[in-house]
């Protein structure tokens, strides 16, 4: 069938993005889904610092390639266990359920799943998308930026008809990723301190969950003044910027480091109390380093974790936060800074490089 789709044809081109047009809105051909796959008419897709990373080149993927992770749509066709009709949410690193990866419960990526992801093809292997008889390449098996998408089961969870596809969307990356890294990882206990340092769209999505928990109080850290408002503004009990937080001498039990930056992460250390964590879910180039003084983490019984996609299994851990959205509790839809169309995209990756969004989504 003819689809829509944005369509990044090589890596690394200047800013702003909007005069150098890395991303391409074409008509592409996409086949149809073979056995343990679906066809999904998307509905919605979030502009998340993932899909940034391979437009900057931070993240190198083969090109052409059908960009966006962050999505959730309707099933139009199913060669598998899910209906005609049936709400999903997209998911970004699909689990096979059986590599030595998978049986650590969230804490490591499925290695088949990662493998296709760098790959740039679906679970199986193979590609679905062509231009003009021409592979173009799928992103983290989802290539949400398009009109519809073939996905491989195991990177969808159903949700409930009543979950709106804008905060289905966000379920599959922002929420999951911060979300899931103050579920599955900072597990606050009520007194407790929880410090999140960068509130882009992920750290916003761990600012609202640790506010879900009752009795912890909540700490947001980011340089820009405007995110620093809207998290006062979504209910946060203290803001700093980074050197605020350290003149103030904060010291919490969990700090989580969403910037991907290497000079957030060492703030973030340095938040961390006695007996705390430091949790990154930031993904920063592959040639940052940071420079700290291990004895701290020794001598005050301090630990540093990483936390990929939260350390979550979508398939049991979306469900809890539909279930925390559905009581009031966690107001996904204040993630959403603006809504754009898919012919916006490069206006909205240079919104994304400059810092001015939380998320913006893109409506179908």
């Amino acid at each position: 069938m003819k689809i829509r789709g944005a369509v990044l044809e090589q890596i690394g081109l200047p800013r702003p993005y909007r005069d150098s047009t890395p991303l391409t809105v074409d008509e592409l051909d996409l086949a149809p889904p073979e056995d343990g796959e679906l066809l999904v008419r998307i509905e919605a897709a979030g502009l998340c610092h993932s899909d940034l990373s391979v437009v900057d080149g931070n993240r190198v993927r083969p090109v052409p390639m059908l960009l966006g992770h962050e999505a959730a749509g309707v099933v139009e066709q199913s060669k598998a266990d899910l209906a005609v009709g049936q709400r999903v949410v997209m998911t970004f690193l699909p689990r096979c359920g059986r590599c030595p990866a998978c049986a650590t419960d969230g804490l490591t990526p499925c290695e088949p799943g990662s493998a296709a992801n760098a790959a740039g093809t679906l679970m199986c292997g193979d590609i679905r998308l062509t231009r003009d008889n021409r592979p173009i390449y799928h992103h983290l098996g989802v290539s949400g930026f398009a009109t519809h998408a073939v996905v491989d089961r195991r990177s969808v969870v159903p949700v409930p008809a009543d979950v709106p596809p804008t905060v289905a969307s966000l379920l599959g990356c922002a929420v999951l990723t911060g979300g899931g890294a103050v579920l599955n990882v900072a597990k606050p206990r009520p007194g407790d301190t929880v410090v999140v340092v960068g509130l882009g769209g992920v750290g916003m999505a761990a600012v609202l969950t640790a506010l879900a928990h009752d009795d912890v109080h909540v700490v947001g850290v980011d340089r820009l003044s405007d995110k620093l408002d809207r998290a006062r503004e979504l209910g946060v009990h203290d803001t700093y910027t980074p050197e605020q937080a350290t003149q103030h001498g904060i010291k919490a039990a969990a700090v989580i480091e969403s910037a991907g930056h290497p000079r957030a992460l060492e703030t973030a250390i340095g938040l961390t109390a006695p007996g705390g964590r430091t949790i990154t879910v930031g993904l920063p180039p592959p040639e940052a380093r940071i420079s700290v003084s291990p004895l701290g983490f020794v001598a005050e019984g301090r630990s540093l974790i990483g936390s990929y996609l939260g350390s979550a299994v979508p398939a049991r851990d979306i469900p809890r936060f539909v279930d925390l959205w559905r009581a009031g509790r966690l107001p996904v839809e204040a993630l959403v800074s603006s809504t754009i169309t898919l012919e916006q995209i490069n206006d909205g990756m240079d919104q994304l490089a400059d810092g001015k969004a939380v998320r913006q989504i893109i409506l179908f």
